[in-house]
């Protein structure tokens, strides 16, 4: 049975993922579970081998910027991720059960998708600034500052 959703792989272009906690709960609503989350992030790329251009970590959801992994399904690296955070929490549901994959195809795509998981932030009233919020790649772009995920530069 058909699902309606499409995603389309194997084509070269990054990917740009929403994934949101379930029934949209603030399950990453402290800066230590989203400390966790970045860390099992970057040893899922690094074990993966894709790149992150961008991301951000909301308090019910997530935006990454990135590549397909180079050795397995894209999806397959999300369910990783997903799934050794879920490891971490008391909840029994943590995350809702799919995500939304757009393919990023353009250089001007890329730019406002990054602009969108910068902004994110600002948008929902968690600070004035982008820069303000350090559980986003803003600041490696804006001040060549590392961050607890290794950001390919765009």
């Amino acid at each position: 049975m058909s699902t309606g959703l499409n995603r389309f792989h194997s084509t070269g272009d990054l990917h740009f993922l929403t994934f949101s906690c379930v029934r949209k709960r603030p399950i990453l609503g402290t800066p230590e579970s989203r400390d966790t989350l970045l860390r099992i992030l970057e040893e899922t790329r690094t074990k993966h081998s894709f790149h992150v251009l961008g991301y951000v970590i909301m308090p019910n959801h997530v935006h990454l910027l990135l590549t397909e992994p180079e050795h397995t399904k894209l999806s397959v690296s999300i369910q990783v991720l997903k799934q050794r955070f879920s490891r971490t929490r008391t909840e029994e549901y943590v995350w809702e059960p799919r995500y939304y994959d757009f393919n990023v195809y353009t250089e001007r795509k890329r730019i406002e998708k990054l602009r969108y998981i910068h902004r994110n932030p600002v948008a929902s009233n968690l600070v004035l600034e982008p820069h303000l919020w350090p559980w986003s790649s803003f600041r490696f772009y804006a001040f060549n500052e590392p961050g607890p995920v290794h950001i390919t530069p765009a």
